[in-house]
Order: structure tokens, then sequence, then C-alpha cells
């Protein structure tokens, strides 16, 4: 009689060493697009959220006795995650207008990678964790979370979808920048707002960066009819109107940080000709062929201008620490009543 062929076993230590790959490989395979959608790449804009720290600590540097130093990690935390579910709403509500860019067409949504109903799971669970961290560091930090989430709200979903009408989806996209700051402010201190000065030209700071942004991305699609099948704005905005914002937008946030220096601290003066190369400096990035400010989590690429930002941020911050008496009696201003750390 015939025996059955009888194949030798494989192994524990094969097995052990192949199947856990194939495993692991599948799930990385399936979580990965959900990862990319909230954006993790974009947290570096957090770290803006530092100069509102910096900012109260020149205003209560005599009062921080209670301030714990872990409360900015829990902030950062917060303020990643909130963001985080902001950009899984726009990935999802965008992602019609995505497949008819030559490059956003390759996210994940527009590829069928992510299931839709899940994403929006992830955008509610990834705005609620991240709510839930504001809280527990003071109800001013909250509120101020609460409404950067909310403005992901009004920036994506219609009716109002404020990112398809000319300026409006500027304004309100870059109002995030202002939001952080003070996110970082009540970090540290909660008696008081920050000075509208300078949360108003620090809005219109990152107008100029979003417009900018759209002036690239104008040039680069190249072709009208297509940009504005991507992007509704298109159908009003053109290369000479994107130009004359940035303009706008670099004047009037310059104006405004002349208010907070001559009302608060006129040593920063003294960061005025870095801050305006800073800004003609990004100009000419913006102007270039398939210009990277189009992507700004990658503008880090740019080593120039990540060196030249690092001056000027450190200029800036290390001035509001500094008295020099002789440029009040050049300017013939009187001191403000906030004192510096030192004196120069």
């Amino acid at each position: 009689m015939k025996q059955p062929k009888v194949t030798s076993p494989v192994s524990n230590t094969e097995y052990s060493r192949n199947a856990p790959t194939i495993v692991r490989t599948g799930v990385l395979s399936r979580i990965r697009p959900y990862v990319s959608i909230a954006r993790p790449d974009h947290w570096f804009k957090n770290v803006f959220m530092l100069a509102g720290i910096v900012l109260a600590w020149f205003y209560h540097h005599g009062q921080l006795e209670s301030f714990d130093p872990i409360s900015v990690v829990w902030a950062l935390a917060s303020v990643c995650l909130v963001a985080s579910s902001y950009y899984v709403l726009n990935e999802i509500l965008d992602a019609t207008n995505d497949r008819n860019h030559p490059v956003k067409c390759r996210r994940p949504i527009p590829l069928g990678q992510v299931s839709v109903p899940l994403a929006y799971a992830e955008w509610i669970l990834l705005g609620m964790a991240g709510l839930a961290l504001a809280l527990m560091i003071n109800l001013s930090f909250f509120k101020v979370a609460a409404v950067l989430w909310i403005m992901g709200l009004l920036y994506n979903v219609p009716p109002v979808r404020t990112k398809e009408l000319p300026y409006l989806d500027v304004l309100t996209e870059s109002l995030n920048n202002p939001l952080r700051l003070a996110m970082g402010w009540f970090v540290v201190s909660t008696a008081v707002i920050p000075p509208a000065s300078l949360l108003a030209s620090w809005w219109l700071v990152g107008a100029f960066f979003m417009s900018s942004k759209r002036f690239a991305e104008y040039r680069m699609i190249a072709d009208r009819q297509k940009a504005a099948s991507y992007r509704s704005s298109f159908r009003y905005y053109d290369e000479n109107r994107l130009l004359v914002s940035m303009f706008f937008y670099a004047s009037a946030a310059a104006l405004l940080l002349g208010v907070f220096i001559i009302r608060y601290h006129l040593e920063l003066v003294l960061s005025v000709p870095l801050i305006a190369g800073f800004f003609a400096y990004y100009m000419n990035v913006a102007l270039r062929e398939n210009s990277a400010v189009q992507n700004p989590e990658r503008l880090y690429r740019e080593s120039g201008l990540m060196i030249y930002l690092v001056v000027c941020v450190a200029t800036f911050l290390g001035l509001m620490f500094v008295e020099i008496p002789l440029l009040y009696e050049v300017f013939n201003v009187e001191p403000s009543n906030v004192p510096p750390l030192w004196k120069l």
C-alpha cells in the first residue's frame, strides 16, 4: 500500500522569522494613509505657539512662580491634535477638487486608500482628544483651542467653506497663526489677553504667507480653467491680484507691528530691517518656478531662508528683554511700563 507523502513541517524558528513581517507590513500599509491625512509633517507650525509663551514671560516674568513647564508639553500635544483634526477634515472635503491638482491627486483619499467613514471618525477623535488636553491646561487655553477647531469647520464645510472665497480663503486660514500665539500666551497667563496690535500683525504675516502659497500654486498649474476646477477662488484670482494682495498683507503687518513696537517696546525697532529683509527673501522664493512655498512643510529645504528666519526670531525675542534708553531719546518716545529682564 502506497504511503502518503509527508512534508516536513515548517520550523517554529522559520515561522516566527517570516509570518510577523508579513502581518506588520500589511497593518502599516493600512494605517499609513490615515496617519498621512493627519499631516504630522505640518506639526512644526505649532512651534510658533512658543512665541506666545515667551511673550507672556516678557510681560509676567515676576509672576511665574506657579508656572509648570510640563504644561508646555501638554499644550503642544493639544494644539497638534486639534490641528490634525482640522487637516483630516480638509483632506476629506477637498478630495474631489484634489483630483484636479497635478500633485494633490496623489493624496490618500483621492487614491482610494482611505475609508471616508473612518476618516470622519478620525477627525472627531483627534478633535476630542486635543480639546480634552486643552481643558486640562486651563479654560482660556481650551476656548482658543475650540475656536481653532471651529475655524476648520468654517474653512472647509459648506455652505460657508471660506476656502472657496477670494481673500476670505487667505484671511480665515491665516487666523490660525494668532490663535496659536494666544494659546501659548494662555499657557503662562490668563489674567489678560495678548496685545491686539501684535495679534493682528501676526495674522497678516500669515496672510502674506498664504497669499504667497496661492500665487505659487496658480503659477505652477499654469492653466486658469484647470486652476479654477481645483480651487474656486482661482476663478477670480490672477497673478497680478495675488501679488497686490501679498504687498497689502506685508504692508499692513509691518504697520501694525510698528504700533506694537512704539506702544510696548521700542528696542524692537532694531529688528525692523531684518524683518523687512525676510519678507523680501520670502517673496523671492515665492517667485521661483515651482516654488517651495506651495508646501510650507517642506520649506526647511530652503536652508538660507531657514537660517534667516532663525536670526530674525532670535533677534526679535532677544530684544524684548533688553532696554536701550538712548533709543527713547532719539525717537522721542516715552518708555513702556513693561519692565525688561535686564538692561543694556
